[in-house]
């Protein structure tokens, strides 16, 4: 599955095994290893959550 963020796509693999939420940066660590998404707001970041929580 993957993730659309002002033009950069976040490819991230079931299982996720952690997240860790920051403030605004988000560290998704999958199967492929750790991503750390960066965004603007605590909205974004929020949808970003609900979309992986989700799946």
């Amino acid at each position: 599955m993957s993730y659309t963020y002002k033009g950069m796509i976040y490819s991230i693999k079931s299982p996720v095994r952690s997240i860790s939420v920051n403030k605004h940066n988000i560290v998704v660590t999958d199967q492929n290893g750790s991503k750390l998404i960066k965004f603007t707001n605590a909205i974004d970041s929020k949808r970003f959550l609900a979309w992986v929580y989700q799946v």
